[in-house]
């Protein structure tokens, strides 16, 4: 039963998304794996993640799910298997442009030294291109943080920070989002807040989602499929509400 507003504003952000994700995949690992040393990390995964589609990652501790996460933009090398991004085999690209493109936001904020500013404008300028106060402006008062610009980094909270990075992460403009557990180090009322700018920013930007989270209910409020890894294999993958109805 839905319980409250906020409830029902979820749900319907979740329709909404859901409605686009007809036009193809986005994103598509076959028989990806990674193993270090004798280690497997992740076993033989293969999915599709379609365009404007949130696929929720569940699953518990050490099942793989960062693990995951990070070789679809190839923070982490695979040792088997293939990532497609949008049909075209990810090794294509160089990775600086394949992270541009497949953003990351963690689940702790790292963020570098200095102005909020500097943070948000690190992308762009590392490509040679400057973002212009305006545009800087708009971003930050997108993730909810308007006058922020001049703060030191080292004064925010942990909400703050997470949005932040939230804001540094769009500043690339990519075209989609992976997310790792990015309100588990919030408390309550700060991780829904977050959690509602994300949704927002994805409906708005039609983007294509993949989250990361131990948080049964937040899957549940996110995503129309999600997939549940055990010892780094996909265990289960479907509606969220069947994928999840015992957990």
């Amino acid at each position: 039963m839905v319980k409250d507003l906020q409830e029902i504003r979820h749900l319907e952000n979740r329709d909404q998304l859901n409605g686009s994700a007809s036009q193809g995949a986005a994103l598509e690992s076959e028989h990806l794996s990674r193993v270090v040393g004798e280690k497997i990390l992740v076993n033989e995964i293969s999915v599709q993640v379609q365009v404007g589609e949130v696929l929720a990652v569940v699953g518990p501790s050490g099942s793989g799910k960062t693990s995951f996460l990070r070789l679809l933009n190839r923070l982490d090398e695979p040792t088997g298997g293939i990532v497609r991004f949008n049909g075209r085999d990810y090794r294509e690209l160089a990775p600086p442009e394949l992270r541009r493109r497949i953003g990351m936001v963690m689940q702790a904020a790292f963020l570098f030294p200095g102005t909020v500013a500097d943070n948000v404008a690190y992308g762009p300028r590392q490509r040679g291109q400057a973002l212009a106060a305006e545009q800087i402006a708009v971003l930050l008062q997108r993730v909810g943080l308007p006058g922020y610009q001049e703060r030191d980094v080292s004064n925010l909270s942990g909400g703050e920070a997470q949005r932040v990075s939230i804001a540094r992460t769009l500043a690339n403009d990519p075209e989609i989002l992976l997310l790792d557990e990015p309100t588990s180090a919030l408390d309550e009322d700060s991780a829904r807040k977050v959690e509602d700018l994300v949704l927002d920013i994805i409906r708005e930007r039609r983007m294509t989602c993949v989250i990361v989270t131990h948080n049964a209910a937040q899957a549940r409020r996110v995503a129309h499929r999600a997939m549940v890894l055990k010892a780094g294999k996909l265990a289960a993958i479907g509606p969220t509400d069947e994928v999840l109805q015992d957990v």
